[in-house]
């Protein structure tokens, strides 16, 4: 008898488990493009972190353009983002130290709530798929924290973004680059595609190249904007999300990029960094992520390897 009771799951036991078959499975619908039903409760926290993040707009947005008017450099967008990252839930923690200026950060992509932790943790300037700027509240959050937006599919417009990005660097901001060229599921990492380190070659005088690790632990299952899920529909969910996540941010050894030979090897040894953190976060190798993204070529059924893409 007492061998079965130590072996039979309790009822709440069953319970929690199937409460968490259902979520995985709203998460799976989620990734095929499948609207999350939202419960009562999901929506008042929406509305909740909604109205919050209004009530910032309301106090940070005119002191941020007052202060444009005396001084260049105001720091009320990074402010404004740090605390709506903690409004959607997010508890950033600093790992290592960040270059504060002349800094070029490379780091993995999870999720939209990636630009609210960093640029809120060190007030980074970002390259980011032109998507987001449709985004509902984020979108507009992103503009005013300087986003170069990128066309994956607009190769045309390749020399106007690095141009962006080389005026961005030469007014001695930190600008992150996600190289990836999307978001993954916080297990994965994909090739880097090279294009956007362009602005490396030759690097500008005195910048260097710093890897960054984003890390969400067991909730980056969750968080991570996969699939054909629309940015709508991943907001809606991480908003209605109960309670907190954490969100490791690790700022890696920075290495000077005038050291490699152009950006093919800048990218390789950003990600080896990147890889090597990611896997002692997890605590296991990485596994192939399992979503094709044809913009950049990564085919799940193939089970690429390859550790980076050309550009257009």
């Amino acid at each position: 008898m007492s061998e079965q009771q130590t072996t039979t799951p309790s009822p709440d036991a069953r319970a929690q488990a199937n409460a968490s078959d259902r979520a995985w499975d709203l998460r799976v619908a989620a990734a095929r493009g499948e609207s999350t039903p939202i419960s009562l409760r999901g929506w008042f926290r929406i509305i909740m972190r909604a109205s919050l993040m209004a009530a910032l707009i309301v106090i940070f947005v005119p002191l941020h353009f007052l202060y444009r008017i005396f001084a260049y450099g105001s720091p009320f967008p990074m402010w404004f983002l740090r605390f709506t990252a903690r409004i959607s839930g997010a508890k950033v923690r600093i790992h290592g130290t960040h270059l504060k200026r002349d800094v070029f950060y490379m780091a993995n992509h999870v999720s939209w709530l990636d630009i609210l932790s960093l640029a809120g943790a060190c007030g980074t300037a970002f390259v980011a798929k032109a998507e987001l700027s449709k985004a509902p509240v984020v979108g507009w959050l992103a503009k005013m924290n300087r986003t170069v937006f990128v066309k994956r599919e607009a190769r045309m417009s390749v020399a106007n973004q690095i141009n962006a990005l080389k005026e961005a660097l030469a007014d001695n901001w930190a600008v992150t680059v996600f190289p990836e060229g999307t978001t993954t599921d916080g297990q994965s990492l994909l090739p880097f595609k090279t294009s956007m380190l362009s602005v490396l070659e030759p690097p500008p005088p005195g910048v260097m190249v710093q890897p960054v690790l984003i890390d969400y632990g067991t909730a980056a299952e969750w968080i991570g904007w996969i699939g054909e899920e629309d940015g709508l529909n991943n907001a809606k969910r991480i908003l209605s999300r109960r309670g907190t996540f954490p969100v490791h941010i690790h700022f890696l050894e920075p290495f000077s990029p005038a050291e490699y030979q152009g950006r093919k090897a800048i990218s390789v040894e950003g990600r080896r960094r990147i890889e090597e953190a990611l896997c002692e976060a997890l605590g296991k190798p990485l596994r192939d992520f399992a979503h094709d993204v044809p913009p950049i070529r990564y085919s799940a059924s193939e089970g690429k390897t390859v550790h980076e893409v050309e550009g257009p």
